[in-house]
């Protein structure tokens, strides 16, 4: 629940809460990123383009559905997910019978 904050000290406090729980969460989904390398044969199934796709729509959605702005949520959710592909890719060349 958003609360109507009076100070900017206020904001900052609420973006600062709402931060440690985002890279909480960053850090959940990325060992389950780590464990997904282990199911896919190759690099193309690590990048997977349909389903990055999947995910933007779904996130779109649930973007519109919260009251956020879709383009930002997009936007974070593209750079998130480059970034945990070269982090999947990396884990992935590292498992035995990959190299």
């Amino acid at each position: 629940m958003v609360v109507n904050c009076t100070t900017l000290e206020h904001v900052r406090e609420n973006i600062d809460r709402l931060d440690q729980q985002i890279v909480t969460l960053l850090a959940e989904r990325g060992h389950y990123v780590s464990q997904a390398a282990r199911f896919k044969k190759d690099a193309d199934g690590v990048k997977a383009p349909q389903r990055v796709e999947q995910v933007i729509a779904k996130v779109r959605g649930l973007s519109d559905a919260a009251g956020a702005n879709p383009d930002v949520t997009e936007q974070v959710y593209r750079a998130m997910i480059a970034a945990f592909i070269q982090q999947e890719l990396a884990e992935h060349s590292a498992l035995p019978g990959t190299a």
